[in-house]
Protein backbone atom coordinates (compact mmCIF):
# COMPACT_ATOMS: atom_id res chain seq x y z
CA UNK A 1 0.00 0.00 0.00
CA UNK A 2 1.26 3.10 -0.79
CA UNK A 3 1.51 6.30 1.43
CA UNK A 4 -0.57 9.52 0.19
CA UNK A 5 1.68 12.51 -1.04
CA UNK A 6 0.56 15.73 -0.09
CA UNK A 7 -0.82 16.13 -4.15
CA UNK A 8 -2.97 13.31 -3.48
CA UNK A 9 -4.14 13.14 0.47
CA UNK A 10 -6.16 9.94 1.91
CA UNK A 11 -9.56 11.09 2.44
CA UNK A 12 -10.42 11.26 5.98
CA UNK A 13 -12.45 7.97 7.39
CA UNK A 14 -15.02 8.92 9.31
CA UNK A 15 -17.61 7.22 10.89
CA UNK A 16 -21.07 7.36 10.75
CA UNK A 17 -23.14 7.25 14.26
CA UNK A 18 -25.57 4.09 14.14
CA UNK A 19 -28.43 5.95 14.74
CA UNK A 20 -27.72 8.28 11.64
CA UNK A 21 -26.94 5.42 9.80
CA UNK A 22 -30.33 3.42 10.17
CA UNK A 23 -32.05 7.28 10.04
CA UNK A 24 -30.27 6.83 5.85
CA UNK A 25 -32.11 3.32 5.39
CA UNK A 26 -35.02 4.20 6.35
CA UNK A 27 -35.52 7.60 4.40
CA UNK A 28 -34.25 5.47 1.20
CA UNK A 29 -36.85 2.71 2.01
CA UNK A 30 -39.73 4.99 2.95
CA UNK A 31 -38.93 7.79 -0.11
CA UNK A 32 -36.32 6.52 -2.68
CA UNK A 33 -36.73 2.54 -2.69
CA UNK A 34 -38.27 2.71 -6.44
CA UNK A 35 -36.97 4.22 -9.58
CA UNK A 36 -39.87 5.38 -11.94
CA UNK A 37 -38.49 4.15 -15.27
CA UNK A 38 -37.54 6.75 -17.94
CA UNK A 39 -37.80 9.81 -14.98
CA UNK A 40 -35.38 11.21 -12.53
CA UNK A 41 -38.03 10.19 -9.70
CA UNK A 42 -38.29 7.75 -7.36
CA UNK A 43 -40.90 6.80 -4.61
CA UNK A 44 -40.32 4.95 -1.78
CA UNK A 45 -42.94 2.52 0.43
CA UNK A 46 -44.29 5.29 2.14
CA UNK A 47 -47.18 6.39 -0.69
CA UNK A 48 -47.53 2.69 -1.18
CA UNK A 49 -48.56 2.32 2.69
CA UNK A 50 -50.96 5.30 2.01
CA UNK A 51 -53.51 2.57 -0.48
CA UNK A 52 -54.14 0.82 3.09
CA UNK A 53 -56.39 3.08 4.62
CA UNK A 54 -55.79 4.02 7.96
CA UNK A 55 -53.81 1.12 8.69
CA UNK A 56 -51.09 2.28 6.03
CA UNK A 57 -50.91 5.42 7.00
CA UNK A 58 -50.37 5.24 10.90
CA UNK A 59 -47.50 2.30 9.84
CA UNK A 60 -45.98 5.01 7.82
CA UNK A 61 -46.40 7.54 10.95
CA UNK A 62 -44.77 4.79 13.15
CA UNK A 63 -41.51 4.32 10.87
CA UNK A 64 -41.28 7.91 10.07
CA UNK A 65 -41.25 8.87 13.99
CA UNK A 66 -37.82 6.69 14.25
CA UNK A 67 -35.73 9.74 12.28
CA UNK A 68 -36.87 11.25 15.24
CA UNK A 69 -35.87 9.01 17.83
CA UNK A 70 -32.24 9.03 15.92
CA UNK A 71 -31.94 12.65 16.15
CA UNK A 72 -33.03 12.33 20.16
CA UNK A 73 -30.42 9.62 20.18
CA UNK A 74 -27.72 12.48 18.48
CA UNK A 75 -28.45 14.88 21.16
CA UNK A 76 -30.30 17.07 18.78
CA UNK A 77 -32.22 20.17 20.38
CA UNK A 78 -35.49 20.93 20.66
CA UNK A 79 -35.85 23.15 18.31
CA UNK A 80 -34.73 20.82 15.50
CA UNK A 81 -36.76 17.96 17.06
CA UNK A 82 -39.84 20.07 16.45
CA UNK A 83 -39.02 21.27 13.04
CA UNK A 84 -39.00 17.30 11.96
CA UNK A 85 -42.06 16.86 14.14
CA UNK A 86 -43.43 19.38 11.84
CA UNK A 87 -42.37 17.64 8.49
CA UNK A 88 -43.92 14.51 9.73
CA UNK A 89 -47.62 15.97 10.99
CA UNK A 90 -47.24 17.72 7.32
CA UNK A 91 -46.91 14.53 6.17
CA UNK A 92 -49.86 13.16 8.62
CA UNK A 93 -52.44 15.32 7.72
CA UNK A 94 -52.00 16.05 4.11
CA UNK A 95 -51.46 11.92 3.91
CA UNK A 96 -55.32 11.29 5.19
CA UNK A 97 -56.95 12.78 1.95
CA UNK A 98 -57.43 9.49 0.18
CA UNK A 99 -54.93 9.24 -3.05
CA UNK A 100 -54.04 12.77 -3.56
CA UNK A 101 -52.71 12.40 0.03
CA UNK A 102 -50.47 9.57 -1.48
CA UNK A 103 -49.21 12.31 -4.10
CA UNK A 104 -48.33 14.25 -1.81
CA UNK A 105 -46.07 11.70 -0.07
CA UNK A 106 -44.83 10.82 -3.01
CA UNK A 107 -43.70 14.29 -3.36
CA UNK A 108 -42.88 15.88 0.12
CA UNK A 109 -41.23 12.83 1.22
CA UNK A 110 -40.94 13.63 5.08
CA UNK A 111 -38.40 11.56 5.70
CA UNK A 112 -35.92 12.86 3.30
CA UNK A 113 -36.45 16.23 4.47
CA UNK A 114 -35.77 15.31 8.25
CA UNK A 115 -33.04 13.04 7.21
CA UNK A 116 -31.10 16.28 6.01
CA UNK A 117 -32.04 18.09 9.20
CA UNK A 118 -30.22 15.22 10.96
CA UNK A 119 -27.44 14.91 8.87
CA UNK A 120 -26.69 19.23 8.92
CA UNK A 121 -27.14 18.68 12.65
CA UNK A 122 -24.45 16.14 12.70
CA UNK A 123 -22.15 18.00 10.35
CA UNK A 124 -22.85 21.54 12.27
CA UNK A 125 -24.68 20.73 15.16
CA UNK A 126 -25.00 24.56 16.29
CA UNK A 127 -25.53 26.16 13.16
CA UNK A 128 -28.35 23.59 12.85
CA UNK A 129 -29.47 24.75 15.96
CA UNK A 130 -29.58 28.40 15.50
CA UNK A 131 -31.61 28.10 12.03
CA UNK A 132 -34.02 25.41 13.92
CA UNK A 133 -34.22 28.31 16.65
CA UNK A 134 -35.21 30.95 14.79
CA UNK A 135 -37.37 29.16 12.34
CA UNK A 136 -39.24 27.54 15.36
CA UNK A 137 -39.64 31.21 16.76
CA UNK A 138 -40.67 32.41 13.53
CA UNK A 139 -43.57 29.57 13.45
CA UNK A 140 -45.06 30.32 16.79
CA UNK A 141 -44.85 34.15 16.48
CA UNK A 142 -46.81 33.89 13.48
CA UNK A 143 -49.35 30.98 14.84
CA UNK A 144 -50.24 33.32 17.75
CA UNK A 145 -50.28 36.16 15.59
CA UNK A 146 -53.03 34.41 13.66
CA UNK A 147 -54.85 33.18 16.63
CA UNK A 148 -54.83 36.63 17.45
CA UNK A 149 -55.80 37.83 14.50
CA UNK A 150 -58.71 35.87 14.59
CA UNK A 151 -59.73 36.43 17.96
CA UNK A 152 -60.27 39.89 17.26
CA UNK A 153 -62.08 38.77 14.16
CA UNK A 154 -64.38 36.76 16.12
CA UNK A 155 -65.19 39.89 18.55
CA UNK A 156 -65.47 42.37 15.76
CA UNK A 157 -68.12 39.95 14.30
CA UNK A 158 -70.06 39.46 17.46
CA UNK A 159 -70.04 43.33 18.29
CA UNK A 160 -71.65 43.74 14.67
CA UNK A 161 -73.94 40.98 15.46
CA UNK A 162 -74.90 42.38 18.77
CA UNK A 163 -74.67 45.87 17.93
CA UNK A 164 -72.70 46.94 20.71
CA UNK A 165 -70.37 49.48 20.85
CA UNK A 166 -67.17 49.73 22.79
Amino acid sequence: MTQPTPDSPRPPTTQVPAPLARARAIAWVMDDLVPIPGTRWRIGVDPLLGLFPAVGDWVSWSIGFYLLVAAAQLRAGAPLLLRMLGNILGDAVAGVVPLLGDLFDATWKANNRNLELLEAHVAAPERTARRSRFLVGAVLVSGLGVLAAGAWAAGWLVVKAVGLVF
